[in-house]
């Protein structure tokens, strides 16, 4: 029998339950790579018939971590950003996304440099925890599934542009709120 969402989702609540840490979120990232090589769940979710754009397809009534569903026509490169203080798992289907970790470099939070960059090719899932900061390249005609602790749509967030070191943050239910640039240390 293949590994369904149903599956993920009830192993996903199981290890938010014991294990709501990093540890917890490698195993969620682990999971949801087996989850991708269930065929039958690509092609609901993320295949060939399925409308451009992102869809939520689960969000747990109580954990409230949710599961959406990426089909991509157009390619997308992201700026800087983090989740705030919720996760993100992303696992990816078709073509292929390209992940920068990002770290501080100096006192000022929006001084920040590229640390790590890796591919995420159909199979593989990557983890991005609290607070880490990361951006995603990927092409046209990419599908991915991510997880997230959250609805981000109800999470502060921060997203950093490393050439004026400038961060913004993404208020809850979608407002905003510019910082002030600040200079960069010599």
């Amino acid at each position: 029998m293949s590994y369904t969402l149903t599956d993920f989702c009830d192993d996903t609540r199981a290890i938010l339950q014991k294990h709501d840490d990093h540890a917890g979120h490698e195993q969620i990232r682990q999971k949801l790579e087996t989850l991708l090589g269930n065929p039958a769940f690509c092609a609901e979710y993320v295949g060939p018939d399925n409308n451009t754009g992102m869809s939520q397809i689960f969000e747990d009534p109580k954990l409230h971590f949710c599961v959406l569903a990426y089909n991509m026509a157009d390619a997308r490169k992201s700026p800087p950003h983090d989740h705030g203080s919720s996760w993100a798992v992303y696992g990816q289907t078709t073509v292929y996304t390209d992940m920068t970790i990002w770290a501080a470099t100096g006192k000022d939070e929006g001084t920040i440099e590229p640390v790590r960059t890796f591919r995420l090719d159909p199979g593989n899932a990557g983890l991005f925890d609290v607070r880490e900061i990361h951006s995603i390249d990927y092409a046209a005609g990419s599908k991915f599934v991510r997880v997230t602790g959250v609805d981000m749509s109800m999470e502060t967030r921060r997203v950093f542009d490393p050439e004026t070191a400038t961060v913004r943050t993404i208020e809850q239910a979608g407002t905003s709120d510019t910082r002030e640039p600040r200079a960069k240390s010599s």
